[in-house]
């Protein structure tokens, strides 16, 4: 199966199924909640992305220079910018786009969770959530770290190289509104858990029909299903999270007042520390 065949079969097909559903569910009036019609839904999309195709580019390059995962060149056009096919870029634009449609179908099928009214306990959501991100990265990291130092940890190189890369954006996003997914959270455990069920079995796919290998030597020896790398598995799940996280933060109402006042916070920093850096002139 070439790579293009497997993105226009497994991709192109739900997605043109997708956005034909948000097309007529918009013609026939039934859109987004209140809730989470804050900003508008497409426009969103493109941001995200933009930021998905930026973030990830160098550390997918990574991936395929230090042979963690390769492509089998037979079965792609061989159009390669740095170590990565254009297949392989096109990929990563076209799994957000369909996480995306599918939270955005779930957001208007599904009910709305009330809104969390006691302050001290959506911050105390922030932070432990936050918290346990923030350890499970620095753990990453360190097993990366030993990886590098350590030949015996190689088969934990691509787990640690993925969740070292994951976890940073994932965090922030739940330092800034995991209120607000634990207020959305049949649409986003939902969403999250159907996308990643279906890409990871797509994935396997590809990897039977030989399109894209995952160095074992790089990998634990876990298979979902005896089939699919648990890091492929893991991948998707990341991936997921990190778009559907986005979508619902940006689109939803709370995350309004809470951006603009970051925004303002962080233009009158300057402003503040200017006037308590500026000398106070005593007269005689």
């Amino acid at each position: 199966m070439t790579y293009f065949a497997f993105l226009a079969l497994f991709l192109g097909i739900p997605l043109a199924l997708l956005s034909w559903v948000t097309v007529r569910d918009y013609a026939r009036g039934r859109w987004l909640p209140p809730a989470l019609s804050a900003r508008r839904a497409w426009v969103v999309i493109i941001g995200i992305c933009v930021v998905a195709f930026a973030y990830t580019t160098p550390w997918d390059n990574y991936l395929v220079a230090t042979r963690v995962w390769w492509y089998d060149p037979d079965l792609v056009t061989g159009l390669v910018f740095g170590y990565v096919p254009v297949e392989e870029y096109t990929f990563f634009v076209l799994l957000p786009i369909f996480a995306c449609l599918l939270t955005l179908w779930l957001m208007r099928l599904l009910p709305l969770g009330a809104p969390l009214v006691d302050a001290r306990f959506a911050l105390r959501v922030r932070a432990f959530s936050t918290l346990v991100v923030g350890v499970l990265w620095l753990v990453s990291v360190l097993v990366l770290l030993l990886t590098f130092v350590d030949g015996a940890y190689a088969e934990w190189t691509y787990l640690a190289l993925l969740l070292s890369w994951a976890l940073i954006p994932i965090g922030i996003q739940c330092a800034f509104g995991a209120d607000i997914l634990l207020r959305h959270w049949r649409v986003v455990t939902l969403a999250i858990a159907l996308a990643t069920v279906y890409l990871s079995a797509t994935d396997a796919v590809a990897i039977q029909a030989g399109t894209w290998t995952i160095n074992a030597e790089q990998s634990l020896p876990i298979y979902l299903l005896g089939v699919l790398p648990i890091e492929e598995g893991v991948f998707f799940l990341m991936v997921s999270t990190l778009s559907i996280f986005g979508l619902v933060l940006v689109v939803a109402e709370e995350s309004q007042s809470r951006a603009l006042m970051l925004e303002r916070y962080a233009l009158m920093r300057p402003l503040i520390r200017l006037i308590k850096d500026k000398p106070v002139e005593v007269g005689s």
